[in-house]
């Protein structure tokens, strides 16, 4: 057998079975919302490495590709990810309870659902956004899943969808899921358009209501909620968790990852190791070295790299000499050292 061959078994053992952390209400304080492309293992190892305590998400994983596909690629994940949650993609309830045992079984942490994406590959598998329209639906999927399972089971969801988007409608939509169990709820504060918008467009046109997310904290208030949509800062976090259970930062968590620098210390109240950009890193060389190892291609993890030292001297030389490298055949770790030992 390859040392490779080696590697790869014994590193996916070590990765995929660890016993699930139990996740409280202050575990739910700031996360990084799953973004499809983007939050893969390589990131998340990475985004780890700057703050321990905030909970990580995958990306959406269909039900259909767990039970069909490639387990471990898309399962597959490094023990040093946790705490971390599985987002599933589905409406049929049997289908969700047999990807939640197996999120489980591979030591997930908590299985979310989603119920948010809005584009048209979603819509036409009948999951996402959509089934805002089917409340009894999801919650459903939710009690399936929560009697399969004992971990945490959330949903993540928008604040409605085309013109069904009256606070009735949600607040029976949330009321569904709060009697099936829902431990969590995720509220990407803007309603989604599910025709005439793209998925980007609808992550910026739709005008962010946070006021309606506060509102349902008020009419729920034994219900875990978390907000996400438009948030940039540990500053404006610090804020919304005044009145609301936890944050989800998308997007500027990716760009501009060293806003989580000091997540530990304020917003989780943990002692908190300071680091400088370059020492997280060259924390990250040595899992670039055994992905490597494992016939992983630098580009795969170098990409999510590229917002570490944003803003800072010599980043953009840096930036164009992993953009200009890191894809060609051979392309080792000398590619994406940090600045200031080339």
């Amino acid at each position: 057998m390859s040392r490779v061959r080696v590697f790869q078994e014994t590193h996916f053992a070590i990765m995929t079975h660890k016993d699930p952390l139990p996740l409280t209400l202050a575990s739910r304080r700031l996360a990084v919302a799953p973004m499809l492309d983007w939050t893969d293992r390589h990131c998340r190892y990475f985004l780890r490495l700057i703050s321990r305590q905030t909970l990580l998400y995958t990306e959406m994983v269909t039900t259909n590709a767990l039970i069909h596909g490639d387990r471990e690629r898309f399962l597959c994940f490094d023990v040093a990810e946790h705490p971390l949650a599985l987002q599933l993609g589905g409406s049929d309830p049997t289908d969700l309870a047999l990807c939640a045992r197996m999120g489980a079984d591979w030591g997930y942490d908590e299985i979310n659902l989603n119920v948010g994406c809005p584009s048209d590959r979603v819509q036409n598998g009948r999951f996402g956004a959509c089934l805002m329209a089917e409340p009894q639906t999801v919650a459903d999927c939710v009690a399936a899943m929560k009697d399969t399972v004992t971990l945490p089971v959330t949903v993540k969801c928008r604040i409605g969808i085309d013109d069904r988007d009256s606070y009735g409608e949600l607040v029976d939509f949330v009321g569904h899921l709060h009697q099936a169990g829902c431990d969590a709820l995720i509220v990407h504060a803007r309603k989604a358009w599910l025709k005439g918008l793209s998925p980007k467009e609808n992550r910026d046109i739709p005008p962010l209501r946070y006021d309606v997310v506060l509102r349902l904290k008020q009419d729920f208030p034994d219900l875990c909620i978390v907000i996400n949509g438009g948030i940039k800062t540990l500053d404006q976090t610090c804020e919304l968790l005044d009145d609301l259970d936890g944050v989800m930062i998308g997007r500027e968590a990716y760009h501009n990852p060293w806003i989580l620098a000091e997540a530990d210390r304020r917003i989780f109240g943990a002692e908190q190791t300071i680091m400088t950009r370059a020492e997280v890193l060259r924390r990250f060389l040595p899992y670039a070295e055994r992905q490597l190892a494992a016939g992983v291609p630098l580009n795969a993890m170098s990409r999510h790299l590229l917002g570490l030292f944003q803003g800072q001297p010599g980043a953009r030389a840096w930036r164009r000499r992993i953009s200009e490298n890191a894809h060609l055949r051979g392309a080792g770790i000398a590619v994406i050292a940090p600045p200031e030992m080339l």
